[in-house]
């Protein structure tokens, strides 16, 4: 029933990541920039969809153990409580009821739903072909960004999105429209969500990690291809304006406090 249809926001935790690894134009500046951590939740009457599911739970107790050096770099503030699980028993959702977890890519600020997996038996594991050979093969000089931990193990029920499947309409519905915004990763995906209200988000994650980089008033600093990140953000302005979506940007700690977070929802 369309009005099973609602969009969860979460925050879990906010990364102080330095200056420098935000915007190009910051080079050499480590004053620290919160970077607040959001996941998303759908509710929806064929399975529930959750999007990236933020930080491995292990990231509240030893972010460094789990993380590794750039922990060290970009300080981790995470409750237990903000991880994937508790989140969703706080609003009452079954792990049980969760049919996709769908991965924007495979960075270790997205992984925490991947992270506990195996607590979701009915669940199939939604990403880019191309970002899971990546992130199952990273090359030096971004496998600092992947924590493999979370999801090179056994039992992982992957589910890979060739190149061609662009527009992939998980629902069948128009409710959860995946496109391909390569850039930050090469297998990158951003999310269109169409709700019953006829309101319109657009899920840009990391590629467009701020409104600043939306609009190409800063150039983002941490990309795979700067040519590929410029053409998506602004595919992303073109998706938007033709639904008049709502564009929710990656991290941003300007713009995320005016969204509602969970237990509000919209729908």
């Amino acid at each position: 029933m369309a009005q099973d249809i609602r969009l969860y926001l979460f925050e879990c935790g906010v990364i102080r990541l330095p200056r420098y690894v935000v915007n190009a134009s910051d080079a050499l500046n480590t004053d620290r920039v919160p970077n607040p951590t959001p996941w998303y939740l759908i509710t929806h009457p064929r399975g529930n969809a959750i999007i990236d599911g933020g930080n491995a739970p292990e990231v509240a107790v030893d972010p460094i153990g789990h993380w590794g050096p750039l922990a060290e770099r970009s300080p981790v503030e995470m409750r237990p409580d903000q991880a994937c699980l508790p989140e969703l028993e706080r609003i009452g959702i079954a792990p049980e009821s969760i049919r996709w977890v769908v991965q924007s890519h495979l960075h270790l600020d997205h992984t925490g739903a991947l992270a506990v997996i195996d607590r979701f038996p009915n669940a199939e594991v939604l990403v880019t072909r191309t970002e899971y050979e990546t992130g199952h093969n990273p090359q030096s000089w971004e496998a600092a960004a992947y924590c493999t931990a979370d999801y090179v193990k056994p039992g992982v029920p992957w589910s890979l999105l060739e190149d061609h499947e662009d527009g992939y309409d998980l629902y069948g519905d128009g409710t959860l429209i995946c496109w391909r915004t390569p850039g930050h990763t090469a297998g990158h995906l951003s999310f269109e969500v169409n709700l019953p209200s006829g309101a319109t988000f657009l899920l840009a994650i990391d590629a467009a990690n701020t409104m600043a980089h939306l609009e190409e008033r800063e150039s983002p600093a941490f990309v795979l291809s700067p040519g590929d990140a410029t053409r998506s953000v602004r595919r992303l302005r073109r998706l938007a304006w033709r639904r008049d979506a709502t564009i929710v940007a990656g991290h941003d700690p300007d713009q995320w406090p005016q969204f509602k977070k969970a237990p509000e929802y919209y729908a």
